[in-house]
């Protein structure tokens, strides 16, 4: 049986459908209809174009039908429906749904679900009746996704303290490189022992590794970032405990150990009570602390400005390329951590810090108390 749409491509036509189909930046559904231009022109029958391309027959059959009537640009360009759907709810009660998608779930639920907000906009009397499909086009429009949710450090609003520790932090950020005086950054974040309790079954082609649901806890240990950014160094020291006796003797190995050259060392750290200065005559003798802090240079933090922190990046990465996995011991973890640093530290890999106060008075304009004129 003749067909009764015939395909016949002009040579401009078949050059335009070649170099779309070479460009691979058009849309799957564009580039196969135009391959079945192609194969159509080419005297390709509808069942061999179909195992081809994996298409239906009735796919071939329109799209023949459609360059016959209406030409090559009507093939390529998708068909608007001729159906047009009404909107389910007016400009206030899809308001009054965003301030509900924006308020704390009802008691009994940790978040916000498309059904459970379809049965409270019923309830509420918004509207007699709705799909949680509706729901979804409007949290889609709006942006809105209450099952998610971020961690973040929200400091008070209009905070000059904040400021101010702020605005030091970047300052001593923009310092130049000076080896008598390196800027070097402090953190520390615990890290949970965990032995595994059966070996885990190896990665096998198609099947991920799989490892036992049942651990063993061994304890938690503690580790001290050392991270000099402008030096592209950084030293992991693990500890038993994070008392103020071992953030001392992390600060005299700062000075004798990996610093014993500088003649000031400009510390980055935190506001917690085991970071004080006063600590080091609660550990050395009067004169062993003086001779440490005489080396030292402090500059703290914001309380809920820990991002400020450069050694909180490094423990980020730390903890994503070494330490996503079980560690079962101390001595493993100190070996692991060990052998981490020295390989960044080979890379010369640093933090490429790029907020400064100019942007700070800008983007957090709000944390600045207003000076009326």
């Amino acid at each position: 049986m003749a067909k009764k749409y015939i395909v016949t491509l002009s040579v401009e036509e078949r050059k335009k459908l070649s170099t779309l189909i070479g460009s691979g930046t058009e849309k799957a559904r564009k580039l196969t209809h135009a391959r079945i231009l192609l194969k159509a022109d080419e005297g390709w029958q509808d069942r061999e174009i179909c195992k081809a391309l994996d298409v239906s027959i009735p796919t071939v059959e329109r799209v023949r039908k459609r360059y016959v009537y209406e030409g090559i640009e009507a093939v390529l360009k998708p068909r608007h429906p001729n159906r047009i759907y009404s909107r389910k709810l007016d400009g206030e009660q899809e308001a009054r749904v965003i301030a509900l998608v924006c308020s704390s779930p009802p008691e009994g639920y940790a978040r916000w679900s498309l059904r459970l907000l379809a049965d409270r906009v019923v309830q509420l009397n918004i509207i007699d009746e709705i799909s949680h499909e509706t729901i979804r086009q409007v949290l889609d429009d709006n942006e809105l996704k209450p099952w998610r949710k971020q961690e973040w450090c929200i400091p008070p609003q209009a905070n000059a303290e904040f400021v101010y520790y702020m605005e030091d932090i970047l300052d001593v950020y923009k310092r130049p490189a000076d080896p008598k005086r390196p800027l070097v950054c402090f953190d520390e974040s615990p890290e949970q022992l965990v032995r595994e309790t059966r070996q885990a079954l190896p990665l096998q082609a198609g099947q991920p590794e799989r490892y036992d649901y049942e651990y063993h806890r061994e304890g938690v240990a503690n580790m001290f970032m050392f991270f000099a950014p402008l030096q592209n160094w950084r030293s992991v020291k693990v500890t038993e405990r994070r008392t103020k006796i071992d953030w001392a003797y992390c600060m005299r190995d700062l000075v004798d150990v990996h610093f014993p050259q500088a003649e000031k060392i400009v510390m980055v750290q935190d506001q917690l009570n085991t970071h004080s200065p006063a600590c080091l005559y609660e550990v050395f003798t009067p004169t062993e602390a003086r001779r440490i802090l005489e080396r030292l240079e402090f500059h703290s933090t914001p309380k809920h400005g820990s991002w400020l922190n450069m050694a909180e990046i490094e423990l980020s990465v730390l903890n994503r390329q070494c330490l996503d996995r079980c560690i079962p011991s101390q001595a493993i973890l100190i070996r692991e951590t060990d052998v981490w640093a020295s390989k960044r530290n080979d890379k010369h890999a640093t933090v490429n810090w790029q907020f400064a106060t100019s942007d700070a008075r800008i983007k957090l304009k709000r944390l600045y108390p207003s000076i009326e004129a």
